[in-house]
């Protein structure tokens, strides 16, 4: 049976992987995007899939859903702002809260009932119940609850994946292990913390197997109402460990001066372990062998 999905936030990292991914296991593919973003992440397959763009009018995503009524919708766009500005608030409540909740409002016009949401770890500091680590991460908690309210008032099921440290060589964002690797190359210095905080680091071709996991668990079980699991190794490593492996990787010392940054505030120093992990699902990539990948990426 060919399966029909809608794919939020697909122009970025993980939901472009996730795209060629489900691409790979003969789905046919809608995304919902914002043509200012640009497509440069799905240049390549943009002829493969069909494509909606977002007008910020629910009325528009009520008409595509009725027309359509896909199987499922993983919902993974969002707007990631750590350290943000006051004039950004807007930006995060439109693109973390309004957003996703038009996308269910629209769902509920058309027989779609089953969604794939997008959490993070950090919803939960010091692993407490409620405990958001900073304001983006409050806009994955506040929508969360509103899905609630679909589950509850209108049949939607849904599985939340709580996301950990996901990284992969295909990734082109600014990201410390980007960083690190390209050290590595040119032998420049990096400023970094002390470096003692734990990481639970998941390759992207995992991930992207746990998004086809979590929708075969909701399809399959009707029992399953409104869930959250991790997507998580389970083996936790510190920075300065990471470091170490990039070294015997890369078989160079890397310059790192360790404490020139300082910890952000609230600085996550063990990732919450209380969730529930996706059952049907285990990673497949460790992470020495997912970080030899970097090697062919910088060196070559």
């Amino acid at each position: 049976m060919k399966f029909k999905g809608v794919i939020t936030g697909a122009t970025g990292y993980i939901g472009s992987n996730l795209l060629r991914y489900l691409l790979t296991q003969d789905w046919e593919i809608y995304i919902i995007a914002q043509p200012e973003f640009g497509y440069s992440n799905i240049e390549d397959i943009k002829d493969q899939i069909h494509i909606v763009e977002y007008d910020k009018k629910v009325t528009t995503l009520i008409d595509f859903f009725k027309i359509t009524n896909p199987d499922v919708v993983f919902h993974l766009a969002a707007a990631v702002i750590s350290n943000y500005k006051p004039e950004q608030i807007s930006i995060l409540i439109e693109s973390n809260i309004l957003f996703g909740t038009q996308v269910l409002e629209a769902m509920r016009h058309s027989q779609t009932k089953l969604i794939i949401n997008t959490g993070s770890y950090w919803q939960n500091y010091n692993s407490d119940e409620y405990n958001p680590v900073d304001l983006y991460a409050a806009t994955k908690e506040s929508f969360e609850k509103i899905i609630q309210y679909y589950v509850d008032a209108h049949n939607f099921r849904c599985i939340t994946l709580r996301l950990f440290d996901v990284y992969g060589e295909n990734d082109t964002r600014p990201k410390l292990l980007n960083l690190l690797c390209q050290i590595a190359k040119d032998g420049t210095t990096l400023d970094v913390s002390p470096g003692e905080q734990l990481l639970d680091m998941v390759h992207i071709s995992d991930v992207c197997i746990a998004y086809l996991k979590a929708f075969e668990l909701l399809n399959e079980d009707s029992n399953a109402s409104n869930c959250i699991y991790s997507v998580s190794t389970g083996e936790m490593t510190t920075l300065r460990n990471v470091v170490l492996i990039l070294e015997d990787i890369f078989e160079t010392k890397l310059n790192i001066n360790w404490g020139g940054r300082s910890y952000r505030d609230r600085e996550v120093m063990l990732p919450n372990y209380k969730y529930q992990p996706l059952s049907n699902w285990k990673p497949t990539i460790n992470l020495k062998n997912g970080l030899k990948r970097f090697k062919l990426k910088f060196v070559n």
